[in-house]
């Protein structure tokens, strides 16, 4: 048998066995429990709940995560992006923080956004956070600039870098990035 044929014979093999385990941790992955611990610090609420259990999402906590992550300034909320609640999991999963991820801002109303681009304060006309699909977090203890970085490695969506406020913003719209 030719070195050639012998390699690609060996590496195809390989794949074929690396495979059903790439799968199984897959599996694994989707059905382990999921449990964020989030602070808005315009309420002063906290909320540590599990919002997926056994690959199931639970009602009961996700209504809880909405209602933290509702516009602060109207009272209003809704349904918060679950991919979104997803990739907040992931950057606390990555750094592990002894306390809350802080919430800067969550769900925004057309009308409270629209009233901030009015004020100046640089707010997108089109804004995520008007469907649910954005947040803007930092987490005590870690560095703003290893936030982003490891919200970028996501690549869910947009990654807004604001250090002057001390924030990220992170969305689940198309994957691009702003900030310097």
């Amino acid at each position: 048998m030719n070195r050639r044929i012998f390699l690609r014979s060996a590496a195809a093999l390989t794949g074929t066995a690396i495979a059903p385990a790439a799968f199984a941790t897959k599996s694994l992955s989707s059905s382990i429990d999921k449990e964020l611990h989030l602070y808005n610090i315009h309420t002063g609420e906290f909320v540590k709940t599990t919002f997926k259990q056994a690959g199931q999402y639970d009602q009961s906590s996700l209504d809880q995560l909405d209602n933290l992550l509702r516009d602060h300034r109207s009272g209003e909320s809704t349904l918060i992006s679950r991919t979104l609640l997803n990739d907040i999991y992931s950057l606390q999963e990555m750094f592990k923080p002894n306390q809350a991820i802080e919430i800067i801002s969550g769900y925004r109303s057309p009308k409270t956004n629209e009233r901030l681009r009015a004020m100046g304060h640089g707010v997108a006309k089109r804004s995520l956070h008007m469907q649910g699909k954005a947040v803007d977090i930092r987490i005590p203890g870690i560095n703003l600039r290893q936030l982003r970085t490891a919200a970028l490695s996501l690549k869910s969506g947009g990654v807004g870098y604001y250090p002057k406020s001390g924030f990220i913003h992170l969305d689940v719209g198309r994957v691009r990035q702003w900030g310097s």
